[in-house]
């Protein structure tokens, strides 16, 4: 059941989400605050899953909220503003909802939410051992088990905090860890770091934007730092 906090300065906003999660199962105990200061001493007393948090709003903005919490939720962030994804993925938000929220694309969210605690919950970890390895595979364990990942099936992988998700082929997989060891682990002729919290497939780019990756159906964010390796890296392969 998952803990739900809503956080929004307007009143139909809050409204929204709530009755948006009220058409979903497996929703437990869901708290709206109109300021970020009430949420705030809220979080700091209580647990909470998932956070829906808005970023314009008054005295505290939902960044500077969300900066100040020593251990949020996954945060899903809900604002009208478009610039404000890039910032969103730095501080590890998973899911970044542009106003008007349809409701197929809340469920969305929420799905991911779903999946990221359930594979966070089966304390995948990489094998840095393993029988049998080539330049073509890693090895990630699951309790007793030994999993060989091809990275031709690696799409990117994102950094969420302390964990980074594995987009394949075949499904997700997340991994306790932060992007900087994922990036040591993938090798550099094949994949790129393009963002703080995104490294990619180079084979896997079908177009570059002026700030943004498309990748198959998913847009990657360019961070400006990063911009010129990947532009270099492009080059070299036409």
């Amino acid at each position: 059941m998952l803990r739900c906090v809503i956080v929004d300065d307007e009143v139909l906003a809050r409204e929204i989400l709530h009755n948006y999660l009220s058409r979903l199962e497996g929703i437990g105990d869901v708290h709206s605050f109109g300021n970020a200061y009430d949420a705030l001493t809220y979080l700091n007393t209580e647990i909470a899953d998932v956070l829906f948090l808005d970023i314009e709003m008054p005295n505290l903005t939902g960044i500077e909220f969300l900066k100040s919490l020593l251990n949020p939720p996954i945060t899903v962030f809900t604002t009208a503003y478009r610039n404000y994804a890039f910032e969103g993925f730095e501080l590890g938000v998973i899911d970044f909802l542009l106003k008007p929220i349809a409701f197929p694309r809340f469920v969305q969210a929420v799905d991911k939410v779903r999946e990221f605690m359930a594979l966070k919950a089966q304390q995948i970890q990489v094998d840095a051992s393993p029988v049998n390895a080539s330049p073509d595979t890693i090895f990630v364990k699951s309790g007793v088990q030994r999993i060989r990942l091809a990275l031709d099936s690696v799409t990117y992988i994102q950094g969420l905090k302390d964990y980074a998700i594995i987009h394949t082929d075949t499904g997700n997989i997340v991994l306790k860890g932060s992007i900087k060891t994922m990036e040591t682990l993938f090798p550099p002729n094949r994949f790129i770091r393009v963002h703080k919290s995104f490294i990619v497939a180079l084979s896997r780019i079908s177009r570059l934007e002026r700030n943004r990756l498309l990748l198959n159906a998913s847009h990657i964010p360019i961070g400006r730092n990063f911009r010129s390796n990947l532009e270099t890296a492009l080059s070299s392969i036409r």
